[in-house]
């Protein structure tokens, strides 16, 4: 993650901003401008981490906003151990990161900090749950030399949020799926319903792609199946189906187009990942890795340094 690309600063002073930072009156009332502290990031509970750049990025934008104290001075470090980086599994109680600098910049930022890394790890260390548990199917996939199913995320993502909460499904070991509408070309159910039918949209996509792109269409039914399998797609997303109706899905798409890759979607879970992933499919798309993955706890503990 490049924290400081313009698409990224732009989202974190936002987030500084709507927190009006630079006026918080409360630090303002009661710190001294001139103390400077030490603030130690801790988990609260095992998770896998996310986010952690985002502390540098916050702390460096905090000291060029206009209208902030000039005796909140923008000299700051933010130091953690070799170990710790994004991606990595944190147990309960371990420091993540060590930050020095004035103490009124953290008290200040203290909040969007946190809210932004305990939202990324959050979904890091939901999406590394369900790659955990599609772990054994793929384990025995890979002594029959079989394709391994790979975890994906999906666009239910907080608006003007995709490229951290994206970001953070990769942390946990997830692949992104489309980051946008110019990313991919997928025919879902209201563009076949709005379109004519999936023969005449499907072949109106694959007339009028451009080179390179891959063609997805969406099936929720045998009729449909059959239709996406005559009309050469390019991949095909198996939605709403039972483990048993993907299984035999894949059978009829492997025998007809044996480089189509295969997608399986709706409603999944934990419980029910694993199964679908022993089906063979190549894809598991997961909306809650992101809509509904759970702010891990993570806290900020500040000390005073000492002259």
């Amino acid at each position: 993650m490049d924290w400081k690309s313009r698409r990224i600063s732009t989202l974190l002073e936002a987030a500084l901003l709507e927190d009006k930072v630079a006026n918080d009156i409360t630090t303002a009332l009661t710190i001294d401008p001139a103390l400077r502290a030490t603030a130690t990031i801790i988990a609260k509970q095992p998770c896998v981490l996310a986010g952690i750049g985002c502390i540098s990025a916050f702390l460096s934008l905090f000291g060029k906003l206009p209208g902030r104290p000039t005796s909140t001075s923008a000299r700051f470090e933010v130091v953690s151990h070799p170990e710790i980086f994004d991606g990595v599994h944190v147990r309960k109680g371990q420091s993540i990161a060590v930050v020095r600098a004035n103490a009124a910049s953290i008290l200040s930022t203290e909040r969007v900090i946190l809210n932004l890394m305990q939202r990324m790890s959050g979904i890091a260390t939901l999406t590394n749950e369900y790659v955990k548990a599609i772990a054994p199917a793929n384990s025995k996939a890979k002594s029959r030399t079989r394709i391994q199913t790979k975890i994906l995320d999906t666009r239910k993502t907080i608006p003007g949020l995709r490229a951290l909460d994206k970001y953070a499904v990769c942390c946990g070991g997830g692949i992104n799926h489309r980051l946008d509408l110019q990313d991919g070309i997928l025919i879902k159910n209201n563009h076949i319903s709005l379109g004519g039918g999936l023969p005449a949209v499907l072949a109106r996509a694959l007339a009028g792609r451009k080179p390179g792109q891959i063609v997805q269409v969406e099936v929720r039914s045998p009729i449909e199946l059959t239709q996406a399998i005559a009309g050469r797609a390019d991949s095909i997303l198996l939605d709403n189906m039972t483990p048993k109706e993907v299984a035999r899905a894949l059978t009829l798409i492997r025998a007809a187009l044996p480089k189509a890759t295969v997608e399986a979607s709706g409603n999944m879970n934990l419980r029910t990942v694993a199964a679908y992933a022993k089906t063979g499919v190549d894809f598991i798309s997961v909306g809650a890795l992101t809509h509904s993955a759970t702010a891990v706890d993570l806290s900020m503990r500040i000390t005073a340094d000492l002259l």
